[in-house]
């Protein structure tokens, strides 16, 4: 927790200092951003306070109890009381209203490891909601790439928009020099403007999508971002392994060991307890039922307990935890098959784009020379100001399509990275 702070506070100098950003500055951000990663500290502070609780239990007990009560009878002896010499030795009657206080002390020496079996129980669940929020915190990392790779595509489009305009400019002006000339006429110069126009209109809608990612990346992350920041492009680096090594899986697993901590509940319930016990009483009255006056007392002794009622349901607990257990294996074994199936497509879009990205440039090198070769026969007057202009629109689709492969590459490579978990932070750093 520290260590990410660390990390967010050193990212946020690094902004303000070269407002320049990198993903993995991105998710450290986010993580430490993220409402939710306030649940693992309370999470943790919960499992403490039920750990102390639980060890409360080798504490002794201290219980008092008072009571007052009327009775309708009381113990008497069956004798004849007329007799002049046994009414002189026979004790008085014993009071019907009777009272008590009593001070119960007890002390658990062996109670068949339910207490141990407790913290157990403990450790392990808060273990599965710790790794809960460990999960969703992850899933924001495919939240940052969808914003992130968003901004980077909208920036290359927005620079090879500028070279359009650039290009749309020198074209505007040289078809200008042949109106003049006579060689073009009005609606070849129309043409190149109103292609001038959509390209403002292209640009200021680039911008105003940016500013919209800008700002849905700065609430994740928690940075100032601006319109200024520059987004740092990663390198397209593959995962080096395809193993997955997802958060979910060790959700599995400690849910798994959850269950198993059962097992020792049910255990705990079977033995007996052994105890000590101690009652300091007063009242009337005392041990002595004949005695009809108050007096103080005590009990102390040793208590074996064992409830063998928990055999009655011992098969059908048991039983009900390894369904449960067969159950979450089960779900492990779909995610499983579910997130491969997802890695064989996303590999293969990998493999399809590079693929794409090897004709790109030829593409463009092709249609670059047809606008070119349109350039020059606009200047004999052979074709018109819309014929360049269709030209020209497809060497610039050919570069768009190279910037939208790239990217798409890029994204691709990292939600292979997300599928097996291949760009987890070093926080030790």
């Amino acid at each position: 927790m520290k260590r990410t702070q660390i990390i967010f506070f050193l990212t946020m100098l690094t902004l303000q200092s070269h407002a320049q950003v990198t993903i993995e500055e991105c998710y450290a951000a986010a993580r430490t951003n993220y409402p939710l990663i306030k649940q693992l500290d309370l999470i943790e502070r919960a499992k403490e306070f039920n750990l102390q609780n639980a060890g409360k239990g080798y504490l002794p007990h201290v219980n008092i109890v008072a009571q007052a009560s009327w009775q309708s009878d009381v113990p008497h002896i069956p004798l004849d009381t007329s007799n002049p010499m046994l009414g002189t030795i026979m004790p008085d009657p014993v009071s019907k209203d009777q009272y008590k206080a009593v001070l119960e002390l007890s002390q658990v020496l062996w109670d068949g490891g339910r207490i141990k079996s407790h913290r157990e129980m403990i450790e392990s669940s808060a273990g599965v909601s710790g790794q809960n929020v460990e999960v969703n915190l992850y899933h924001l990392n495919e939240r940052i790439d969808q914003l992130y790779f968003g901004i980077l595509l909208i920036d290359a489009q927005l620079k090879q928009n500028k070279v359009l305009q650039d290009e749309l400019e020198r074209n505007h002006k040289l078809i200008l020099s042949y109106v003049d000339n006579g060689i073009a006429n009005q609606s070849d110069l129309n043409a190149v403007r109103v292609d001038q126009l959509k390209a403002f209109q292209t640009e200021a809608g680039l911008l105003k999508t940016r500013e919209a990612y800008i700002g849905m990346l700065g609430l994740l992350t928690g940075m100032e971002l601006s319109m200024d920041t520059q987004l740092i492009k990663p390198e397209p680096v593959l995962p080096q392994t395809r193993e997955i090594k997802r958060p979910e899986l060790e959700l599995y697993e400690l849910r798994i060991v959850d269950l198993n901590s059962r097992y020792s509940e049910i255990r705990s319930d079977l033995r007996p307890k052994l105890g000590l016990f101690l009652n300091l009483g007063y009242g009337r009255p005392g041990l002595n039922m004949l005695d009809d006056s108050f007096n103080s007392y005590y009990i102390g002794g040793v208590q074996l307990a064992w409830n063998l009622g928990s055999l009655y349901r011992l098969r059908d607990r048991k039983n009900l935890i390894s369904t449960n257990i067969e159950s979450v294996k089960v779900e492990k074994e779909s995610f499983l098959a579910n997130t491969m199936i997802d890695l064989v497509q996303k590999d293969n879009a990998v493999r399809s784009l590079y693929e794409q990205l090897s004709y790109d440039d030829e593409i463009i090198s092709l249609l670059t020379e047809v606008r070119r070769a349109s350039e020059a026969k606009i200047a004999f007057g052979t074709i018109s100001g819309s014929e360049l202009m269709r030209d020209l629109h497809a060497e610039q689709m050919a570069i768009q399509n190279k910037i939208m492969h790239e990217t798409q590459l890029l994204m691709a490579i990292y939600n292979l990275r997300f599928i097996t978990n291949d760009y987890q932070i070093d926080e030790t750093k």
